[in-house]
């Protein structure tokens, strides 16, 4: 818990008794390679912190084919907000990659936090904030990058994560093909 507490704390006071509130109603879990905590269709009520390991959020299209969004690695958040907020069954799933710990929190319970604490809402609008760049960067990367540049990026974001993330699940990311991703990185390696 204290990841989380720490990561609170690095952008907004907290009193102690916020911080006593965060720790009641945040459930620490170990999850496992391959669980999935939101499967597409459902109800979505949790949001998760991930103290450390790796999960994922994509979508299968009409098609079966998936389409990786997100990866959510160590003090990142991640769960299905369309369905969190519109009220609306998950258009993701979200699943593990690696064995994890992460913090599991009811999200109509940390929504009102607010009401109590009002100080959180600087610190959800800042996550907020940061999502919203965070998707308009991936959103127009893919529009203007080549599929090598954003390869390149990928690996800066997330420098650690080849070495126990499915090849697939890298090109569904980047929105190519596997075999394209191989001829990528065989032309990196001869560089």
């Amino acid at each position: 818990m204290e990841d989380l507490i720490n990561k609170i704390k690095s952008s907004i006071s907290l009193s102690p008794k916020a911080e006593e509130y965060v720790v009641s109603i945040a459930k620490e879990k170990k999850v496992y390679k391959g669980d999935v905590l939101i499967r597409q269709g459902q109800t979505v009520r949790n949001t998760y912190f991930v103290k450390d390991g790796c999960l994922r959020a994509y979508s299968i299209d009409k098609n079966g084919k998936e389409h990786t969004l997100q990866f959510a690695v160590k003090n990142w958040w991640i769960s299905d907000f369309i369905g969190i907020y519109n009220n609306e069954l998950a258009t993701l799933t979200v699943e593990c990659i690696t064995d994890s710990n992460i913090i599991k929190f009811n999200a109509k319970e940390l929504d009102g936090i607010y009401l109590i604490f009002p100080e959180f809402e600087a610190f959800q609008r800042k996550n907020l904030e940061r999502h919203v760049v965070s998707l308009h960067k991936r959103i127009l990367n893919q529009l203007q990058l080549s599929a090598s540049e954003r390869y390149e990026l990928f690996l800066k974001q997330y420098p650690d994560i080849e070495q126990f993330t499915p090849n697939y699940h890298i090109a569904s990311y980047l929105g190519i093909t596997q075999q394209s991703l191989s001829r990528i990185r065989v032309r990196k390696g001869n560089k």
